[in-house]
C-alpha cells in the first residue's frame, strides 16, 4: 500500500504578481514532492491564492476594477507560474472558493463550540503588510514593523472576536519541544520556542465589514463581521484536500509566516479537535544584488522572463543550488550567466555530449542501476538541496577530469569501452539523482544512458 505524502506551499497573497521570492518555495515544494514520489509514495503537494486579504482589496481599488476580477487575475499568474516552473501542482486552492468558505465556518463554528472565541472591543495597531496586530514592543523604534519599515501602522479600534491562543501555550511548547510539530531548520525551532517562553496574548480573529470593506469570509451568525484573514487563508490546507490526505506532512513556507503556522495554526486545530500538521520547513528570504526587492528600487524580479531567457532547468538549478534551502540568499544576473556557463552548460552538458557522442560510436549499451544513497536521502530529509547539488557536480568534476585525463579517443577499442560503460553508469547515476532538481534534463540524460546510448544534444545551449 502506498504511502501518503502531503507537502503544501504558502498560500502567496494575490495583491501583486509573483515574484522570484514564489518561484524559490514552489521549486523547493516540487523538489519534495518529485523526491517522494520517486520513493513510491502517493503525493498530494497544495498551493493557492489568499484572496481575502485587506491588501488585495486595496490594492483593487488603486486598480480601479473589482476586486474578485483582481484577485482572479492575479491568481492566475501564480498557477501560470506553477506551470512554467515544471511544478506540477495537484490543487491550487482559491480563498474565494465556495468550499473554501464552506470549510473556514466548519473551523470557526468547532473552536466556538469549544468555547474558544470570544467577543470584545479591541484597540491595536495593525499591519495591513503583514494583516497582523502587533504590540508596541514587537516594532521598531520609529513604531514600525519589522517587515514592512516605511509604513506606518492603522491605529483601529472597534469589537472583535478574539481567539483563546493563550490557553495552549503549554501544549504547543510540548508540541514543538518533543517533534510532534517538527520544525525545519533547528534554530528555527528555538526561535519559536523561545516565542513561547513569553506569555502568549488572546489574538482577534475577526474585523468589521467596514474595514474589511465587505469582503472575506463572514463569520457565522453575524453579518457585521468577516473573519481575520490567517484564520481562514491558514485553513486554505485544510479546504483544498479531503479528509483522507489531512494532516499536511509538510509546510513549506518563508520565515516571516513562521509564527503564524507554528503557533496560530496548530492552536485552532488543537480548539477544534483536528489532527496537526506533522513538519514546517522555513526558508529564508531572497535579495537581488544585496538588496531587498522593491518596487521602489526597480529590482523586483520576474520569473517568467528569467524562464525565457535561460530555461526552466537553470532557473531551478540557480535557486536551489545558489540559495541555501533555510537561509537567506541573493539573486544576480552576472552569477546567474556565471552558473549557467559554467555549471550547466560546460561542467554537465559538455560532459554528458563528450562520452555519448563515443558511446554512440561505439554502440555501447548499459543497463541502469542507479539509486539514491543512504548520505543523499539523510539530506533530502532535512532539506540540504543545495548540498546535495554540490555533490552532484563534485562527481560531475571528477568524471570531466577523468575524461580529459584518460583521453578515450586516444585509447584501444576495449580500453575505450570499459572507460565509457563506466562513465556511462556513472552520468546515468547523475541524471537519476537530478530528478527531482532538473525533470526536464534528468529525463534527456536518462533516455540518453540507457539501452542504447545515444548522442546527446547540448543541453545547455550558450546564449
Amino acid at each position: 500500500m502506498q504511502k501518503k505524502f502531503y507537502i503544501t506551499a504558502a498560500i502567496p497573497y494575490v495583491n501583486a504578481p509573483p515574484h522570484i521570492g514564489h518561484a524559490l518555495e514552489f521549486i523547493q515544494v516540487d523538489v519534495v514532492a518529485r523526491y517522494h514520489k520517486l520513493l513510491g509514495d502517493k503525493v498530494t503537494a497544495l498551493t493557492g491564492g489568499d484572496e481575502n486579504a485587506l491588501k488585495n482589496v486595496q490594492a483593487a481599488e488603486k486598480a480601479g476594477v473589482p476586486t474578485q476580477e483582481f484577485v482572479d487575475k492575479n491568481a492566475q499568474l501564480f498557477l501560470d507560474l506553477t506551470k512554467k516552473l515544471n511544478t506540477p501542482f495537484d490543487v491550487f486552492q482559491k480563498g474565494t472558493s465556495p468550499s473554501h468558505f464552506k470549510s473556514s465556518q466548519e473551523l470557526w463554528n468547532l473552536c466556538l463550540k469549544k468555547g474558544d472565541i470570544y467577543k470584545k472591543n479591541y484597540e491595536g495597531l495593525y499591519c495591513v503588510g503583514c494583516e497582523t496586530f502587533y504590540p508596541e514592543d514587537e516594532l521598531n523604534e520609529k513604531g514600525e514593523c519589522f517587515e514592512h519599515p516605511g509604513k506606518k501602522l492603522d491605529k483601529v479600534s472597534e469589537v472583535n472576536y478574539f481567539f483563546k491562543l493563550s490557553f495552549y501555550q503549554k501544549q504547543l511548547i510540548y508540541l514543538i519541544s518533543n517533534d510532534k510539530l517538527k520544525i525545519y531548520p533547528e534554530f528555527r525551532k528555538n526561535e519559536v520556542l523561545s516565542f513561547l517562553k513569553e506569555p502568549l496574548h488572546d489574538i482577534s480573529i475577526s474585523r468589521s465589514n467596514k474595514r474589511a470593506k465587505n469582503w472575506g469570509v463572514p463569520v457565522p451568525n453575524d453579518p457585521t463581521q468577516r473573519m481575520y484573514v490567517w484564520f481562514d487563508a491558514l485553513n486554505i490546507y485544510r479546504s483544498g484536500v479531503d479528509e483522507k490526505t489531512w494532516p499536511a506532512d509538510l509546510h513549506i513556507i518563508g520565515k516571516g509566516i513562521i509564527r503564524f503556522h507554528t503557533i496560530y495554526w496548530p492552536a485552532f486545530l488543537l480548539s477544534a479537535g483536528l489532527d496537526l500538521p506533522k513538519a514546517v520547513m522555513a526558508h529564508g528570504y531572497l535579495t537581488v544584488d544585496g538588496q531587498k526587492m522593491s518596487k521602489s528600487l526597480g529590482n523586483v524580479v520576474n520569473p517568467f522572463d528569467l524562464i525565457k531567457k535561460y530555461g526552466v532547468d537553470a532557473v531551478r538549478y540557480y535557486l536551489l543550488r545558489e540559495i541555501p534551502s533555510a537561509d537567506d540568499g541573493n539573486y544576480s544576473e552576472k552569477r546567474m550567466n556565471e552558473v549557467y556557463s559554467s555549471d550547466l552548460a560546460n561542467e554537465l552538458g559538455n560532459l554528458v555530449m563528450r562520452i555519448t557522442t563515443l558511446a554512440e560510436k561505439d554502440r555501447l549499451e548499459i543497463v541502469s542501476t542507479s539509486h539514491y544513497s543512504l548520505a543523499t536521502s539523510h539530506l533530502f530529509d532535512n532539506f540540504q538541496f543545495n548540498l546535495i547539488l554540490e555533490n552532484i557536480w563534485r562527481n560531475i568534476k571528477i568524471l570531466n577530469k577523468q575524461t580529459d585525463d584518460f583521453a578515450p579517443w586516444k585509447k584501444t577499442s576495449q580500453e575505450r569501452k570499459e572507460f565509457l560503460t563506466k562513465s556511462l553508469n556513472e552520468i546515468n547515476q547523475v541524471g537519476f539523482e537530478l530528478q527531482p532538481f532538473l525533470p526536464e534534463t534528468a529525463e534527456k540524460i536518462l533516455k540518453a544512458t540507457t539501452g542504447k546510448i545515444r548522442k546527446i544534444l547540448p543541453l545547455f545551449p550558450r546564449l
